[in-house]
Formats: C-alpha cells, structure tokens, sequence
C-alpha cells in the first residue's frame, strides 16, 4: 500500500469540570487527508482548502507529527500528505488535532499499523505542541480512540475508554478567533479548595453517569466551578447562549476547547436541533458570523475511506 486516506474529526475537550483531560469525539465535521508513501525521507505537505496554513513540515502541525513519526519508526522514507480542512482553525473544536492526528494513524496503516493507540496519541502530541505550546492530550485521544477519554496522564501517557450512552453535541461556532495561548495564559495560578473540591466531584459524578446511562447525573454533573467563570468573557452571549439551550432542554454544556465555541450536549437528536435552533436566535441579534453543527458523539475515531 503506497497510499491512504483518513476522516478526521472534530472533537470537544475540556468538557466543562473536565479540563486539559476530559474529550469527546464528533461525527461530524471531519478533515480528510491522504497519506503518501515517498522516496525521500521528508514530509510534503499540500493544502486543498483556502486557510493558507504553512506548507513547511516544521511549521505545521500534521508535519511536526509525521517528522516525529517517521524518527520513532527509523524508516528510510518520507510522506505526503494532502489535507482538506473542513475543521476550521481557531475554532475550539480540535481542528491541529484532526490534523496531526490523521497524518500519523494515515502513515501508521502505511508501515502496516506498527504503533498502537497509545504510541500514535504520543506522536501527535507534538503537533499539539506546536498549534497550543504544551503537550496535551484532551483532544488527541478522542480523534484516535473516539468517543469520550480520559487522560489521566500525559507523562506517562494512561488514557481511560470512558462508556457512554447515546448522546447528541450542539456546537455553535461563532467567527472571531480566541488563541489557545492567550486563553490559557487567562488560567489562575491557585484555586480555592472548595472550588477544585467541586470541580473533582462533578468529574468523579459525570464519568460514573455517563457509564451508568443515567442522564439525570450527567446534566447534574456539567458545572464547572474554576474555567468557565474566567473564560467565558471571551465569547460574546455566552450566557445567553447557555441559558437559552438549557430552556431548549440541554443536558448541559460550556466551552469548547479554548473557544470560541460553545457546545451543548442532549439526550436525543430532536433535542440537539431545538438547542441549534435556540444558539442560533441568540447569534442572530449580534452581526457576528457562525456556524452550528448537530452531531452525534462518535464511537470511532478517525475513519478510512
């Protein structure tokens, strides 16, 4: 096989009292790529979208991790990989994630899927790294694994398969750019420890519901006591995003990633439309551009085609 080709998808992190360890992976959107196998031990990449993302290896994500996977394999030859993105960047929805994500699990199927999981979400940590400046996992480990993770470690690497029921995501994607630097330089240096103690009780709470199928909890268990207070003031509407989907029947929900984007989670794929229907009204009165999507939590990650 001299060539493959990926659907990588969105996916949602910091799922409210789940912060730099808790994600969840989308239907939809997804990026496609399609990995070469090339002479010359190198990467090319090629872009097929209007984003002008660079095409220099060292400077762009889905680069830096086939660089970082092609040294770990000792293989004597390179890749192309040609990217159409349809995850915008800056978006809050792991869009260097798909990214790095796809071009390591396209090039792992190339050498006859010589790493595991575990391996390829450590090689696409360091795409993460150049797209954020820290090696975290959040959104990595749903794009390969699917459905919710948890990391519970990032050195060592331990991600928990986390069960879950049938859940349906709400995002709206307002137009206006929130960089992840900027984001997490807004993060406290110390927590009360009746905030963290909270934050702890609605993880614990929420991954035993979302085992259990118990919706109840689930919605219960979406507060976030140390993030969201700060962040939020970086999304126009948020609050009125919220409320609104929360009258429209969300379970519950908050920031997407860094934002922009907020994401509500519903029990039925009904629900989900009225929450869109909700997020959308509220955008409407601003004159800021987005886009919503309605998608079902996805047990796979990325897909072959």
């Amino acid at each position: 096989m001299d060539e493959v080709s990926v659907l990588a998808p969105a996916t949602v992190a910091n799922v409210v009292c789940g912060f730099d360890c808790l994600g969840f992976a989308l239907s939809e959107p997804c990026d496609e790529m399609t990995v070469r196998r090339i002479d010359t031990r190198e990467v090319r990449i090629i872009n097929r979208d209007d984003y002008g993302l660079p095409t220099e290896p060292e400077k762009n994500v889905a680069g830096v991790a086939l660089l970082a996977f092609i040294e770990a394999a000792g293989i004597d030859f390179g890749f192309e990989v040609e990217i159409t993105k349809h995850i915008m960047p800056g978006s809050g929805i792991g869009s260097s994630a798909a990214s790095a994500c796809g071009a390591v699990v396209a090039a792992n199927r190339l050498i006859d899927d010589r790493f595991t999981k575990l391996e390829l979400v450590e090689l696409a940590m360091a795409g993460e790294a150049l797209a954020s400046g820290s090696r975290h996992a959040d959104n990595l480990a749903p794009c390969i694994y699917g459905g919710f993770t948890l990391v519970r470690s990032t050195d060592p690497l331990d991600i928990v398969e986390i069960d879950f029921p049938s859940l349906f995501a709400t995002v709206i994607h307002p137009q206006i750019e929130i960089k992840t630097s900027e984001a997490r330089a807004m993060l406290p240096k110390e927590v009360p420890l009746k905030n963290a103690i909270r934050n702890w009780s609605n993880l614990g709470a929420l991954v035993a519901a979302l085992a259990k199928a118990d919706y109840g909890l689930i919605s219960r268990s979406l507060e976030d006591t140390i993030i969201e207070p700060l962040r939020k003031s970086l999304i126009p509407k948020f609050d009125e995003v919220k409320g609104a989907s929360l009258q429209a029947g969300a379970l519950g929900g908050s920031i997407s990633g860094s934002g922009p984007s907020i994401f509500m989670l519903s029990e039925t794929p009904e629900s989900a439309e009225k929450v869109g229907e909700a997020m959308s009204a509220v955008y409407t009165t601003t004159g800021i551009d987005f886009n919503t999507y309605v998608s079902q939590i996805h047990p796979q990650g990325i897909r072959f085609v």
